[in-house]
């Protein structure tokens, strides 16, 4: 047996054991290659990789050190007693293996591979090579069988609630924070909401890093669903929620390795909501040459694969695309962002216009999933719900119910980008202004980001600001000015420009 240790270090979702060179339990002399071990003691087994150190300092030799990751899961105390033993690899890997080689999976085996995936069988490398066989190929009976598998065995009920609705945007536009302003009309109309969302991955702000300027959105089961009874709506990151298990996994993973396959982003979307209840869902599909999806083709290709897993599994799925061209709103990065939804629901007269009109949009869709309204009244209902100032009550009960979030500062390193020709904007580059925002800081600190001062169509003369870089640190905003002069992500006039 060996004594239970707390070693804190976070391995990005990886579990790792650390014995010493000398342990009394287990014979580490001769171990030359990556070595998964079996930690018992707990209520269920902890799999993690082990790690020698020379050390004693930092493990003794008749201890185990398990890092964050297991130590959370194995859930004793420091100085439990604990036994391991050697793991056999996962049986599902032979699925994988198979994946690799073209083949079709079945619904089995997916189920075997995700559980495998959960129970924290799998490696990052593992989970990678997965992603790799199936980023190749997967039939639309696969992309279900995957999308079941992940919904895992937490599914949250609604009790009689006839219709659950959400919304998502697949991304690639800078902005484009309508989910917030969404929830609020929805929950004023009185559908009930469960708005799950995700931190940034790749972009300058997720839905829950935006909303978290305003609000607490690192929820637990019970308290989400209590406030979505209460106020009709929420807004949680679905990191702290106990669904799709699997999911959160697999997306860590496709960050680090820079790999975004349009079968896996349909079943994680879809896994997600139907774990949370969700009955009805709007999807949101922009199309853009520097967006995700970049032609109309792509995008109804995406349609009908998500329509024909949503038909199976009993969801009501509105897909709609829109245009992707260019940033939405004013703000890019989470303090921007919260700043340009909140002048939307308070009907300043310098809201974002694009934005409103999105908003109001995807608000309409939604709201017509009750079969109350007439096609076509969804809009005009929303925009009742907006004018009236109904969507900011709700927006500020949603905010006190989950607690006002401590407001962060906007960065205070600031440069203006100008022009340097005298025209009108003819097209902004989402994926290079995605770019700067990520390397002036966004998606590490919410007061980074760019103001957009000029849009596409509005006339502007040389020497004039078209956005604003702001930055919390001096390395960031080195960074982005050093990069910046290269190429603004402008065009005036038809000519690129350089400044």
């Amino acid at each position: 047996m060996l004594s239970l240790k707390h070693l804190p270090v976070s391995s990005f979702n990886e579990n790792l054991a650390y014995l010493h060179k000398d342990c009394v339990a287990y014979k580490v002399d001769d171990i030359n290659a990556l070595t998964k071990i079996e930690i018992h003691g707990g209520v269920k087994t902890v799999y993690a990789f082990l790690q020698v150190v020379d050390d004693a300092k930092l493990v003794k030799p008749t201890e185990i050190a398990l890092n964050n990751e297991a130590f959370e899961q194995i859930n004793l105390p420091e100085g439990a007693n604990i036994s391991i033993s050697l793991s056999t690899p996962p049986p599902s890997l032979a699925s994988v293996k198979r994946k690799i080689a073209g083949n079709i999976l079945s619904s089995g085996e997916y189920s075997s591979i995700i559980n495998d995936i959960t129970a924290r069988r799998y490696s990052n490398m593992d989970i990678a090579s997965f992603l790799v066989a199936s980023g190749s190929f997967m039939s639309a009976p696969e992309v279900l069988a995957l999308t079941e598998a992940l919904v895992g065995d937490n599914v949250f009920h609604w009790d009689n609630e006839g219709i659950v609705v959400d919304h998502h945007c697949l991304g690639g536009v800078p902005g484009n924070k309508t989910d917030i302003i969404i929830t609020a009309i929805v929950g004023a109309y009185g559908l009930p909401m469960p708005k799950t969302s995700a931190r940034s991955l790749t972009s300058c702000a997720g839905v829950a890093d935006t909303m978290s300027v305003l609000a607490n959105v690192d929820l637990d089961d019970r308290t989400f669903r209590s406030l979505v009874k209460e106020n009709r709506a929420a807004i949680a990151c679905y990191d702290g929620l106990n669904i799709a298990e699997a999911s959160k996994l697999i997306s860590s993973v496709e960050r680090q390795i820079g790999l975004i396959q349009q079968e896996h982003i349909a079943s994680s979307i879809l896994a997600i909501k139907l774990a949370a209840g969700v009955t009805h869902l709007l999807i949101d599909i922009p199309v853009g040459p520097k967006s995700r999806i970049k032609s109309t083709n792509e995008a109804m290709r995406l349609r009908k694969l998500i329509e024909y897993v949503g038909d199976m599994l009993s969801m009501e799925i509105d897909v709609v695309i829109t245009d992707g061209s260019e940033p939405i709103g004013n703000g890019v990065g989470a303090v921007l962002e919260a700043r340009d939804v909140m002048k939307v629901l308070r009907n300043k007269e310098d809201a974002p216009q694009d934005l409103l009109e999105k908003s109001l949009f995807l608000a309409g869709r939604l709201l017509e999933f009750d079969p109350k309204l007439r096609g076509g009244q969804g809009y005009h209902v929303a925009k009742e719900i907006l004018t009236s100032g109904r969507a900011l009550e709700v927006m500020n009960r949603i905010i006190h119910a989950q607690g006002k979030a401590p407001q962060p500062q906007l960065g205070h390193l600031t440069r203006d980008i100008i022009s340097n020709v005298s025209g009108v904007v003819e097209a902004i580059d989402n994926s290079r202004i995605n770019k700067i925002g990520v390397w002036a800081g966004a998606g590490q600190y919410p007061g980074a980001g760019l103001d957009l001062l000029k849009k596409v169509g509005d006339p502007v003369e040389q020497g004039e600001t078209l956005y604003r870089i702001h930055s919390c640190n001096s390395t960031d905003f080195a960074f982005a000015n050093s990069v910046v002069d290269g190429y603004t992500g402008y065009e005036i006039s038809g000519r690129q420009s350089n400044y």
